[in-house]
């Protein structure tokens, strides 16, 4: 439990977290305990730990309704263009504790909850993780919602309230194995269901054609209940609307089976309705193409602009009374997240042309002028192609209509290059080799006026090889935003002593503006904040290291370097290639264990695809690898390894501030951008990685000479594909390469089953000699020049907050400002409310 805080210490505190004030703490504790009394006068006698949360979810919530009530009838008056933020994932984590930060009530509950006799980390530990996620798309959405909302945009996020989010991943005799995400069991304090803005969403049936133009007829409905959550943004009183749909049966579903007597049956194929939201698909970067998905990204969309042509017409009235469409493009901006919600683009024209009856011309410049799209990967694997025969059972209105826009789509090319059949193949929305299939990614992209990679290298490649022929047609649309991650939770939150000392040495108005970072580089060779950097990793490092311990009952030594690769578990991300490293750096200490090495923990952390067999190799390979270094005593305390069984947001918050090592070795040109990578950097880790994705942005600002940066770059792995991959001559050519691998291959880590790891023969090259450069300067060996590097990559992380990422997409993309308005709260009269236009 934690120490009381001093008066002394009181006075220190900085507003970044809140200030701590006897009527703030008063106030926050008679609150909890009117909740608390609530659920025990409803339920029990006797608290639970989870009571005591819900308790104080509900006090913490109390001071976010009036803020988001005030934000929402400010945004109805004022009238601003609105941004729309389609996701298929928001991978939120937790809640309350960066509901704390953003609203200044840290301090102050912290010191409520002690008076209390509470644990507030324990009471922190009891909150499900929202993940509804994957990974890196779905973890960017949720910092974006929360960069938006600091930034005082009008912006909401539609998504899909799954009932079961990513799978919790357990590891049983080293293999994974996957359970439920039944995140919602116990109940969500942070969301409010909204059944009055129920909306219909429909399937199947056909088109039929009449004298008013093409109707969607005889089909299934489902309907769209929406669960909206508030997203605060920082001191600022904005709270924002992140807005998830959750499939109802309607109560006459399948009416026609009850009249004949099968109600029974007639009840339960509601499901096949209500499955619709039932679960997040659990595949990262591999399109896995099944009915139900496309299911979730059609209701997904139908139901979200139905919700924003509705506030469109209540909020912007034409001349006549009745509502105008010309202003659309000028109130409303939807991004979409990938190709995922890619079916907003026939669904808009659906409507504006079969309900609202315009012109398809008029209704095709609104859409393209409304959307815009963001790509998040070129692997071929990864990218949407529907079959055109699944689209013509389940949307076939849609499907008319997508052949429509592509008949006017290759018109314009085909009269731009004549006779070029070739291009029209290439560029055109069906691809007719085999099955005939709807390419999704080309649809997003002629039917929007902003396409954007998400780092300047990935940008690069769309443009000049994935769709370099849309590129060269309109170079105009294509732009770079690099991604970017919130300082809020990924520094205040999870590094409170990291954020304080920062604070004090530059002041505490980074946290809004993460390029002030750079004033550290004046204190780089400052001792004491050297000494100060150091104790801070020093003791998330202790901290972690209890916590590997209780969970794994492996001993750690905290004095050990740090080194930490945690990411979804795919061969391009290339845990494989780190496996090989321990075992090199196992085999070392084998063959002379007297010579000095600098210990290490090596944490390697991720989820496989449940149907991806290599991933899930190797974690089985690198759980074997650990029980064999870990129960070594030769080895001791010089090297460990521990897999982090259901790597997640919570559990990222914990092992990113403790890391001394980023591992951030993908292929050069695979990676499409990365965010863990730019976690870790602000947190202090040093990084060793290849030129890929974000990387090359984070060497340009930190300097090439701070990284630990190794292998090819993406021209050399290309010209390496041309002329053909041959490991055998690398297995050949390095004797402690080819020792790995027969080791590997012979059963030395797998002696019950000698034949299991025989299909993990790849050979990567590059890696160690880097390694050993690591080693070498390592903060064991030259704890003084391993800070000084800390601090330059600290000091030169701004460019990757996520406020720059969203202020570039306000002002190149969606058209709108930032501002640091100031809502009042709502002990303030409205009448308070100046806005400054940053």
């Amino acid at each position: 439990m934690a120490t009381p805080l001093t008066d002394q210490e009181k006075r220190k505190q900085i507003s970044i977290r809140g200030i701590v004030g006897v009527e703030n703490v008063a106030e926050l504790k008679k609150s909890f305990n009117r909740h608390l009394h609530f659920t025990l006068v409803k339920d029990r006698n006797i608290a639970t730990p989870r009571d005591y949360y819900f308790a104080l979810a509900h006090t913490v919530r109390d001071h976010l309704v009036g803020r988001w009530i005030r934000t929402q009838q400010f945004y109805y008056e004022a009238d601003p263009k609105r941004v729309y933020y389609l996701s298929l994932e928001f991978y939120m984590g937790r809640t309350l504790q960066n509901t704390m930060i953003n609203l200044g009530l840290q301090n102050a509950c912290d010191e409520a909850i002690y008076q209390l006799g509470l644990d507030m980390e324990e009471l922190e530990e009891m909150e499900e993780d929202a993940g509804l996620g994957n990974g890196g798309l779905g973890r960017l959405a949720a910092c974006f919602l929360d960069s938006m909302a600091t930034l005082g945009l009008a912006a909401y996020g539609y998504g899909i309230r799954y009932e079961y989010g990513i799978f919790n991943q357990k590891i049983r005799d080293g293999w994974q194995v996957e359970e439920a995400d039944d995140w919602l069991r116990h109940g969500n304090p942070w969301e409010k269901a909204r059944p009055e803005y129920m909306l219909p969403v429909h399937f199947y049936g056909r088109v039929e054609e009449t004298r008013d133009g093409s109707k969607w007829v005889d089909t299934q409905v489902v309907l769209a209940m929406p669960y909206d959550t508030p997203i605060p943004g920082y001191m600022n009183n904005t709270v924002n609307t992140m807005r998830l749909w959750s499939a109802r049966a309607p109560n006459d579903f399948n009416l026609r089976d009850f009249n004949v007597g099968d109600y029974i049956q007639a009840v339960l194929d509601r499901n096949l309705a209500e499955n619709i939201s039932r679960v997040l698909y659990p595949n990262d970067n591999f399109f896995e193409g099944k009915e139900l998905r496309l299911k979730q990204e059609y209701f997904v969309v139908a139901a979200t602009l139905q919700d924003i042509i509705r506030r469109f017409k209540t909020t912007k009235k034409g001349s006549h009374g009745r509502t105008s469409f010309e202003s659309f493009p000028e109130k409303v901006a939807i991004q979409l997240n990938d190709t995922h919600p890619a079916m907003a683009i026939p669904e808009l024209m659906r409507i504006f042309v079969d309900i609202e009856k315009l012109d398809w011309d008029t209704a095709w410049e609104l859409t393209r002028r409304t959307f815009a799209y963001t790509n998040h990967t070129v692997l071929p694997e990864a990218l949407e192609r529907w079959p055109v025969a699944l689209l013509e059972k389940l949307l076939p209105r849609h499907l008319q209509i997508i052949y429509r826009i592509n008949q006017v789509h290759l018109d314009r090319i085909a009269s731009l290059y004549p006779k070029d059949i070739d291009k029209l193949r290439k560029m055109s929305l069906i691809e007719e080799d085999g099955c005939k299939r709807v390419n999704m990614a080309h649809l997003c992209i002629v039917g929007s006026h902003a396409v954007n990679g998400v780092a300047e290298i990935h940008s690069n490649i769309i443009k000049t090889d994935v769709f370099r022929n849309f590129s060269e047609l309109e170079p105009e649309k294509f732009q770079n935003k690099t991604n970017g991650i919130t300082p809020r939770r990924w520094l205040l939150l999870c590094n409170p002593g990291l954020a304080e000392l920062i604070a004090e040495v530059i002041g505490e108005d980074y946290v809004k503006d993460l390029s002030q970072l750079k004033k550290l580089n004046d204190f780089v060779d400052n001792a004491a904040l050297i000494r100060d950097i150091s104790k801070v990793k020093q003791d998330n490092k202790m901290k972690f290291a209890q916590y590997l311990e209780k969970e794994y009952r492996v001993k750690i030594n905290p004095s050990s370097m740090f080194d930490v690769h945690v990411k979804r578990i795919h061969e391009y991300k290339r845990q494989l290639l780190n496996c090989l490293h321990i075992v090199t750096m196992y085999n070392r200490i084998r063959m002379n264990p007297t010579a000095p090495f600098v210990p290490r923990t090596v944490i390697i952390g991720g989820k496989a695809a449940p149907g991806y067999h290599m991933a899930k190799m190797i974690i089985r390979l690198i759980t074997s690898v650990a029980d064999v270094v870990n129960n070594d005593p030769v080895v001791g305390n010089k090297l460990k390894v521990i897999f982090l069984e259901n790597y997640r947001v919570s559990l990222a918050e914990k092992v990113i501030p403790a890391t001394d090592l980023s591992e951030q070795i993908s292929t050069a040109g695979t990676e499409a951008s990365g965010t863990g990578n730019m976690k870790f950097m602000l947190n202090g880790a040093l990084t060793i990685g290849t030129m890929d994705g974000a990387n090359v942005e984070m060497a340009e600002e930190a300097g090439e000479e701070n990284m630990f940066i190794f292998g090819m770059r993406v021209e050399e792995v290309a010209e390496m594909d041309k002329k053909g991959y041959d490991a055998m001559s690398y297995y050949k050519r390095i004797p402690e390469l080819k020792y790995v691998m027969d080791q590997i291959t012979s059963g030395f880590f797998s002696p019950t089953n000698p034949d299991l790891f025989k299909d993990l023969t790849d050979i990567h090259i590059g890696y160690c000699p880097f390694q050993n450069a690591v080693a070498q300067l390592s903060l064991l060996e030259n704890p003084k020049e391993w800070t000084k590097m800390v601090i330059k990559n600290i000091a030169a992380t701004g460019k990757f907050s996520s406020d720059r990422t969203i202020t570039e997409y306000a002002t190149e993309v969606w058209g709108v400002k930032p501002t640091d308005l100031k809502i009042p709260p709502p002990n303030e009269p409205r009448e308070a409310i100046e806005e400054t236009v940053l």
